[in-house]
């Protein structure tokens, strides 16, 4: 069995724990690392140990090319997880990671007969509602670069570096055409309890698109709203991962 001590180019790992009850997966937003949760070990409570994912691209996996489609990077991430799958765990997943963690989900049960204890659905809308914007991946590079100011979600020190820029660009594309490309097919809803959370201010996701995620489970389903933007993640962090610790404090896991 591996341990968290020995870890593979897409599970990370920040502060190993080897006598936790469970293991939260994070699961990053377009464009983003695993450097999203490093802190988060920090914050919640003992029994949890933090695995972020690194997408290839970036990180540990820098040198490895970006998927474009769902379905190919889905079936490369799922072997990877199996080795971590001994005890108990949860998904996070923020925005195109929220919609990756759910189809990781089905992917293990399907193939492997494995399921997390809870999902956790962070800033996208449920799979079954098709997006109603159009296509920003394959857009020349001055309105690529508008949409990603728009979003809000790239610093404006890194939008106006151009070197940074051009490292960056192929990822964003890559990770925006997984999103885009995206078909969504009808499975049984999953058997853990689902949780969504939303930002107040978020133009991308509404409060409605979010409600549509209790179709996709058989257990409980919570939702929760917070001050700010798309990325209410890094503005309101403490708050959400409050509720997160409140939500997996359970004796199961201890």
């Amino acid at each position: 069995m591996k341990t968290t001590q020995t870890l593979n180019s897409w599970v990370t790992c920040p502060k190993p724990n080897p006598q936790a009850g469970l293991r939260l997966f994070c699961f990053p937003y377009a464009g983003g690392s695993s450097l999203i949760f490093r802190t988060w070990a920090d914050c919640l409570p003992k029994n949890i140990e933090i695995c972020p994912v690194e997408l290839p691209g970036r990180g540990t996996q820098m040198r490895s090319s970006p998927f474009t489609r769902m379905e190919p990077l889905v079936s490369a991430i799922a072997p990877m997880l199996l080795p971590y799958l001994d005890k108990p765990f949860a998904f996070f997943g923020h925005s195109m990671g929220g919609l990756l963690s759910f189809e990781l989900a089905r992917q293990l049960r399907r193939e492997h007969g494995k399921k997390p204890v809870h999902l956790f659905i962070s800033a996208r809308h449920a799979p079954q509602i098709p997006s109603k914007k159009p296509p920003i991946h394959a857009l020349p590079e001055i309105e690529f670069k508008e949409e990603l100011r728009r979003l809000n979600g790239t610093p404006v020190s890194v939008l106006e570096n151009a070197e940074l820029m051009q490292l960056l660009i192929p990822i964003l594309r890559a990770d925006f055409s997984v999103l885009e490309t995206y078909i969504y097919s009808e499975e049984l809803p999953l058997e853990c309890p689902i949780t969504v959370f939303g930002g107040l201010q978020d133009q991308e996701v509404s409060f409605e698109e979010l409600q549509g995620w209790q179709e996709q489970t058989k257990a409980s389903f919570q939702s929760q709203m917070f001050p700010g933007d798309h990325f209410f993640i890094h503005s309101v962090q403490s708050l959400l991962i409050e509720s997160l610790a409140q939500y997996l404090k359970t004796p199961t896991y201890k």
